[in-house]
């Protein structure tokens, strides 16, 4: 075994190499006859090398220098002056760093080894031209509102051009070739992928109408009347979105499969995706439709009084929100279904009426409980939902009810400040893990059923838990209020007919009573 050093450290940054000159100050010994720091460690004779190394420290030690010396204990074998390598990788930011140590001795000099080939480059994620608006056009006279405009129209039209060329690469990287090598069948990448198809011709309209807008000098006048006419068409996504939530699951499960996972795995790493996956392709069209809005304010806001967008952009932005607002809807109640079928009940009393009636889900995500154990908690319109998270034959995920729901409508909620003794009551240090401090906690329980302990829950970070404390109050407001509404509607409604002829009874008649009955 050899350890070489020639004088210069290396350090590798992402698979780049730096070179870092060492200046070694003090005087060389008159005997070096070869320049200075060629290092050979010989591991044949290991005792020799060891009187040799520890002879050159003492005479170093007897010249003034000003050199840095790092003492090297002693040792009855190479192993005490060379530790086994260990390379733990550090990742940081997708990037490693690795460092190089080397000793410096003087030893009997061996040939230099050969340079290693430099390793192939990581290949990064291949990014979008960021052009603007002002790059297409060589001169013009407008102001800086106006400029501000067509900067924003050309990103609208740049927009639409990007996701027609992702859904295409889609299409011909990932659907077609996985049918034809067989790698998922017909029907699951049916399921998967959606009216995805669809789509593409959806947006191609939408590009050419915007660019028979463009005049000759590349300025767009009146845009909203496009844009009115051409929302309507955004009704398409209700279909795909709602399908989205089944989507993601398939996926999710045919992952764990090898040829799928080494499929995906190879197209992330192609330079055409950029270093994206295959569900954030599929992803793209709903993070589009919700971006529409946006455009449409700043492209208003950008917007002189007196031009002829000033009337029609008002209407477009109303249609664009409504029909957002719709496709949310529907995907909050695909959503909703699609986890209330996946619950397993352990115990008929867990199937609460609120669930069943529940139309939306506020939030979802993983919790700890005081054990420490980890639950995958629904937070439904009307109930909250405590799960295990399992798993059926086929690999689809299933979770197991755990405990009692709870209305919410009935639910104390009790926000547990950060630091609180964590050594009594329901904690017993198991959030703490020994210490005697919790953090991003929060405690839920019921104020009318018996059977539903108080549930005292961590969340991941204070971000999650803030979320989930926002989400139940709201959850909690809401579900009294509709109870509150759906008790005075019942006071308020109209008497049975066959039932009015009671009040007009007089306790003292026993005549009226006998005509009554006789009626």
């Amino acid at each position: 075994m050899e350890v070489e050093e020639t004088g210069e450290a290396r350090t590798s940054w992402s698979g780049e190499t730096q070179s870092v000159l060492c200046d070694h100050a003090g005087k060389k010994r008159k005997q070096d006859a070869v320049p200075e720091p060629v290092i050979r460690i010989i591991e044949d004779d290991e005792e020799e090398e060891e009187n040799e190394m520890q002879s050159d420290h003492l005479k170093d030690s007897e010249e003034p220098s000003n050199k840095r010396v790092k003492p090297v204990g002693k040792s009855n074998s190479l192993t005490g002056v060379i530790t086994p390598v260990k390379k733990p990788t550090l990742i940081r930011i997708g990037q490693s760093i690795t460092r190089s140590i080397s000793f410096r001795t003087d030893t009997r000099p061996l040939p230099p080894a050969p340079l290693r080939s430099r390793t192939k480059p990581s290949s990064f994620p291949r990014r979008r031209n960021s052009q603007c608006w002002s790059d297409t056009v060589e001169n013009h006279d407008l102001t800086a509102k106006e400029i501000k405009r067509q900067e924003v129209i050309y990103e609208l039209t740049q927009g639409e051009r990007q996701l027609i060329d992702d859904l295409s690469l889609v299409k011909k990287v990932y659907y077609e070739p996985m049918l034809k090598l067989d790698i998922m069948t017909e029907s699951e990448l049916g399921q998967i992928f959606g009216t995805l198809d669809s789509l593409i011709p959806l947006h191609e309209d939408l590009l050419s109408r915007l660019e028979r807008l463009r005049g000759s000098e590349k300025t767009v006048g009146e845009v909203g009347p496009t844009l009115m006419n051409w929302f309507p068409c955004l009704e398409a996504y209700v279909t795909y979105c709602c399908n989205q939530v089944g989507a993601k699951a398939l996926l999710d499960q045919k992952k764990h499969e090898k040829r799928v996972e080494h499929f995906l795995r190879l197209c992330q790493e192609s330079s055409f995706s950029r270093k994206l996956d295959l569900w954030n392709f599929l992803d793209l069209p709903r993070s589009r439709l919700v971006k529409y809005p946006l455009l449409l304010k700043e492209i208003q806001k950008c917007t002189p009084p007196e031009h002829p967008d000033e009337d029609t952009l008002p209407d477009a932005l109303e249609l664009i929100q409504s029909i957002v607002a719709e496709v949310n809807k529907k995907t909050g109640e695909a959503e909703c279904q699609f986890y209330r079928r996946g619950l397993i009940y352990l115990e008929d009393s867990q199937r609460l009426s609120e669930i069943q009636q529940s139309r939306f889900l506020y939030c979802h995500g993983e919790l700890k409980n005081n054990k420490g154990q980890r639950l995958h908690v629904f937070l439904f319109e009307l109930a909250l939902v405590l799960t295990r998270p399992g798993e059926d034959r086929d690999g689809g995920q299933l979770f197991h009810v755990y405990r009692q729901p709870l209305p919410n409508a009935l639910i104390n909620l009790e926000e547990i400040p950060d630091g609180e003794a964590g050594g009594g009551g329901t904690f017993r240090g198991a959030f703490t893990g020994g210490n005697d401090k919790v953090k991003n906690c929060f405690r839920v329980s019921s104020r009318g059923r018996s059977k539903a302990n108080p549930y005292s829950l961590q969340a991941n970070d204070s971000f999650s838990k803030q979320q989930w404390i926002t989400c139940l109050r709201q959850a909690i407001v809401q579900s009294r209020d509709r109870t509150a509404h759906t008790s005075q509607s019942q006071l308020s409604l109209p008497p049975d007919p066959a039932l009015c002829h009671i009040a007009e009874l007089s306790l003292s008649s026993d005549t009226d009573m006998a005509d009554h009955t006789s009626r």
